[in-house]
Order: C-alpha cells, then sequence, then structure tokens
C-alpha cells in the first residue's frame, strides 16, 4: 500500500510541478505580446502549496526530511530510538492537530475568492489537513515499525538507516 501511495504521490508531484512551470512561462510569454493573463499566478501559487505538502510526505517516508542531529547523532541506535518515538508522537499530535484546524479553516474559506483566478480560497487551505493527514500516516507508520523494532535492531524514525559502508561512501570517506 505505501508504495502505491509513494507512486501516485510522485506522479501528482511531478505534474504539479510541470504545470506550474507551464503557466509561470505561459503567464511570462503572454505578458510580452501584451495580453497578461492575470490569473496563472494565483493558480501557480495554489499548486506550488499543494506540491510543497505531498513533497514533504514523499521525504517523510524517505525518512529525508530536514534534521537538526547535533545532540542525538551520537547516541546509540538502541537509546535514541526512544527519543525518537517521544518526538514522533509529539509531532504526530502537531499533525493531528493542524489537520483539524486546517478542516475549520476550510470551512472559513469556502466563500472567500482567491485573487483574481475566481478559485475558491479553500481550494488552497485544503493543502494543510490533507497534507497534516498524508504526514501524521507516514509518521504512525514509521512510529509503529519504531517501536517494533526497539529492543532489537532499532529502525529510528527520523533518520535513513544505513549500514556503515553506506554512511562512509555518502560521506566521501573510506574505511582504511
Amino acid at each position: 500500500m505505501s508504495s502505491q501511495i509513494m507512486r501516485v504521490e510522485s506522479v501528482v508531484a511531478r505534474v504539479l510541478l510541470a504545470v506550474m512551470v507551464g503557466l509561470v512561462f505561459m503567464a511570462g510569454v503572454m505578458r510580452w505580446f501584451g495580453y497578461p493573463l492575470v490569473w496563472s499566478m494565483d493558480v501557480a501559487q495554489l499548486l506550488f502549496v499543494w506540491a510543497s505538502f505531498i513533497g514533504a510526505d514523499m521525504a517523510m517516508r524517505k525518512r529525508g526530511l530536514i534534521a537538526v542531529d547535533l545532540f542525538v547523532r551520537w547516541m546509540p541506535p538502541r537509546y535514541r530510538v526512544y527519543l525518537d518515538i517521544v518526538t514522533g508522537v509529539v509531532i504526530l499530535v502537531f499533525l493531528l492537530s493542524l489537520s483539524y484546524l486546517g478542516y475549520k479553516l476550510v470551512m472559513l474559506n469556502l466563500e472567500r475568492q482567491f485573487g483574481d483566478s475566481g478559485i475558491s480560497y479553500a481550494y488552497v487551505t485544503a493543502a494543510v489537513p490533507i497534507g497534516c493527514l498524508l504526514l501524521a500516516i507516514t509518521l504512525a507508520g514509521q512510529l509503529v515499525e519504531a517501536i517494533r523494532t526497539a529492543t532489537g535492531r532499532p529502525i529510528l524514525v527520523f533518520t535513513p538507516t544505513r549500514t556503515k559502508e553506506e554512511a562512509l561512501a555518502a560521506a566521501g570517506e573510506s574505511e582504511l
């Protein structure tokens, strides 16, 4: 199921990016010819918001979100997994709260118009609850995996698990 979701997200993200680039390019060309497309930038912004949330979920699935690990980098994985689980639960509660509050925001913006496009602003704000739900589902799956493996060889929630050789290769070093 996760690989199917990942494929769908990848296709949707690529299509959104292509449409955004196409719209911005077309708007620039049309403006040069004296026929500006005033709605195109609004639609491009709408697509960017959606692409951002989908991209964040894709990065979370690969455990590739930016992280500050200065203080936990040297902790052994068997201890760090518990810190990851606690942090993950806090983030999960936050994401679920954002989903709930984002839904309320969508309902408040149903009648509001987005710029000159004539599109309801609810389409823009809907990216928040839906994106946060996607992130919450991904995080919940990773938390379950971390809890299941905590006593053996732990799989960390926020760090890609690599072998020593893969980590050295990524850093551009080799074992002497």
